[in-house]
């Protein structure tokens, strides 16, 4: 199992630290279509080790702007598999390969980047909030050079909530894990908060930066009397989703996540944007920079492809009964 050898609140700091130490770039950018006749070259930076499908989605949005890896174009393939500390480290990698595009997910890594460069355009695949978290000035006009997608993370936690609401019988106490760390997480929780009480819910928010504080969380649920959880969506959570879907298991929490990988796990029900259409339109945004676009006229754009997913298996285990109205709505059913 991949661990986090460094806190983000470390990783932070180093940041700051990096940022202090003057590595910026300063050099003028040109788009594709004004350059050489060489290929263009975009760098790819992911924290969570990439699923093939978000791979392969991506390769395919290139190929309908037109681009095929190693004949017209070459893709510097960046992952900190989990490793927040190797961030700078990769960032500065991928400025020294000359790139002219860099494709980021989480939240954390765009900020990095920002800080980073002022000059090469980024395009965010898959970020939280990038308005309340300060990287962009509103999604019609990003400013400065990042542009790409919201997840929507905050606006789509309500729904969340009540789906779980609705999967979960009588159920009046939900704990929230969330990741201090992670800049859109106090937004979500504000969100939250203000839809439990028109589900008739109530609330503890629990706190985990690292694996190690996960097992603390999960005995200060139980001391909380929590009858289901909800997991906010953070890179951390999702790299070590089998201790955390092992963890809920054990306390018997019914559980909700932003992402079907946890369902496969064995987490009980997910809900989310579809991350492989994501990155397959970040292409379209690479294509339209490398051809003269600056990021700060391309809007950014929302999700339009949602999955539920829901485990029946793990249903049966916790003893409880999905409604038909879940079952309909679910995208994929998992027994």
């Amino acid at each position: 199992m991949l661990m986090l050898r460094l806190s983000r609140r470390a990783f932070v700091g180093k940041l700051v630290a990096l940022a202090a130490s003057a590595v910026f770039v300063s050099r003028p950018r040109s788009s594709y279509a004004q350059r050489s006749t060489t290929p263009p070259r975009i760098g790819v930076l992911t924290i969570t080790p990439s699923e093939e499908t978000d791979v392969q989605m991506f390769r395919q949005g290139l190929r309908e702007a037109g681009y095929v890896e190693g004949r017209n174009v070459v893709i510097e393939w960046r992952s900190a598999n989990g490793d927040y500390a190797r961030i700078p480290e990769l960032i500065a990698n991928l400025v020294e390969h000359n790139v002219d595009v860099i494709v980021v997910e989480t939240t954390v890594a765009a900020k990095a980047l920002v800080r980073t460069t002022s000059t090469i355009p980024i395009v965010m695949a898959v970020v939280g909030d990038p308005v309340r978290s300060g990287l962009a000035t509103s999604l019609a006009h990003p400013g400065g050079n990042v542009t790409g997608h919201t997840m929507m993370a905050a606006e789509l936690g309500a729904k969340r909530l009540q789906l779980l609401k609705e999967a979960v019988a009588d159920v009046a106490r939900i704990a929230v894990l969330w990741n201090p760390d992670t800049p859109f997480h106090p937004q979500a929780n504000a969100d939250l908060k203000a839809a439990a009480p028109a589900l008739s819910l109530k609330l503890n928010f629990v706190t985990a930066r690292t694996p190690d504080e996960f097992g603390p969380a999960f005995a200060e649920m139980s001391r909380a009397r929590a009858q289901a959880l909800y997991v906010s969506d953070d890179a951390t959570f999702t790299i070590h989703r089998t201790t955390l879907v092992n963890l809920a298991s054990k306390a018997r929490l019914p559980a909700s996540y932003s992402e079907k990988l946890f369902v496969h796990e064995g987490g009980l029900m997910s809900y989310g944007p579809n991350l492989g259409d994501l990155y397959r339109r970040s292409a379209g945004f690479v294509d339209k920079i490398l051809n003269g676009a600056k990021p700060n006229d391309l809007p950014i754009e929302q999700p339009i492809e949602f999955e539920l997913a829901v485990n029946l298996k793990t249903a049966n285990e916790l003893g409880v009964k999905i409604p038909e109205t879940i079952r309909l709505l679910a995208n994929e059913l998992v027994s």
